[in-house]
């Protein structure tokens, strides 16, 4: 149970490093394909905070939820980024 608490914080450590990453780059750009990917690990972080500090499980549709409006942020983004060259 330990060491499982401990990979959920190390994860939500990880996706908050990502997103703050993600958002330096659209700081400096104003490129929203940044600003969508640091959503979406912001998201992703956000599930693992709640599976780590409440009884819910991996298998709950809220989690579900949330990671499949984390993954559509970046469909969105890359459809943007390519929907602009075209």
């Amino acid at each position: 149970m330990m060491i499982n608490a401990m990979l959920v914080g190390a994860f939500v450590m990880a996706s908050i490093i990502v997103s703050l990453f993600f958002l330096r780059f659209w700081k400096s750009t104003h490129d929203r394909f940044f600003l969508y990917f640091a959503m979406s690990f912001l998201l992703e972080a956000l599930s693992r905070v709640i599976i780590g500090t409440t009884n819910i499980q991996n298998e709950n549709p809220l989690i579900y939820l949330i990671r499949l409006v984390a993954y559509f942020l970046i469909i969105i983004a890359i459809y943007e980024k390519n929907k602009k060259r075209r």
